[in-house]
This record gives C-alpha cells, structure tokens and sequence, in this order.
C-alpha cells in the first residue's frame, strides 16, 4: 500500500485505529495518554511513508513505532511527575475487584519494555519471533521480558497492594 496516496492512509486509519488504540490503551493504562499515542503513531507512520515512499508492511510499521513511542515516553523525566492542585484529605476509594482492572494495574507496574512484550504478545496475539522483530531485539530477549513479565504479574495480582 502507497501510504501518500489519501484513499489508502484514509482506509487504513480508519481500519486500525481503534486496534492501534486498544493496544496503546494497555501500554500505558490512560485514555487520554493512549488517544496522544494513537495520534502521534498515526503522523509517524504518515510522514515516515512519505519519507520512504512505499511501505511494505504498514501495520507492522505502525504497531513498531506505537511500541517505539510509548517506550520513549516512559524515557522523559517530566512523564515520571504527576503535578496535583489540591491533596487529598484522605485516601481514594477502594479499587474495583473487577479482574480487567486489577490487570491493567499490575501492567502500569512493569518496566515499559516488559509491559510491551506482553501486550504484543498476548494481547496482539503476536510469536515470539514476530514480537522480536517489531520491537527490534532478539528472541531469547523477548522470551527473557515475557518470562519475567509474567512472574511480575503473578506477584503483583496476587497481593492486595493494588491501589
């Protein structure tokens, strides 16, 4: 597919960009932080089209540079600060013990390289060798990150610390 040519960038964004959201959505946990991600993936690919002319494989190249993105977001110092108005008096609500949540939780705890490992692995659906190459590293490293990955999940999902 020629990404400059509009009816082909039109039907592709409108095709995946609600896959590319969901997986954007487990990366980073924030809707509106997975809406930036989705956009700013989606200008990526169009301009790295242009720059290329002819992409063979625009959804691995799009799903590479989401993964690509998000990890270089958690690199930024200023992504690791959260700035709040007013503190709290007291504690916030007890979390929902609804399986999706406590999911999603024990994901934001994992380093950004894990957390896309796994969600490209498991949630894309993706090989160990298809995972390797969208994130630019070697197999055995991908099975190291989802090894540990998981064993970070288990730890976490099965204490009551969520909060």
């Amino acid at each position: 597919m020629r990404i400059d040519d509009d009816a082909a960038l039109h039907s592709f964004v409108e095709a995946r960009r609600t896959a590319l959201y969901r997986s954007a959505y487990l990366l980073c946990g924030d809707r509106h932080e997975a809406e930036d991600l989705v956009q700013t993936t989606l200008v990526k690919v169009v301009l790295g089209g242009r720059r290329h002319g002819r992409l063979d494989d625009v959804e691995a190249y799009a799903r590479k540079t989401l993964v690509n993105t998000f990890i270089a977001s958690r690199r930024r110092f200023w992504r690791r600060e959260q700035a709040y108005g007013e503190l709290p008096d007291r504690a916030g609500p007890v979390p929902d013990s609804d399986t999706g949540l406590h999911v999603r939780k024990a994901l934001a705890r994992l380093t950004a390289r894990q957390r896309a490992v796994l969600v490209l692995r498991f949630w894309e659906d993706l090989s160990v060798e298809a995972t390797a190459e969208a994130l630019g590293m070697r197999q055995n490293t991908v099975k190291s990150h989802t090894a540990r990955g998981l064993a970070a999940l288990r730890v976490v999902m099965t204490t009551e610390e969520l909060v």
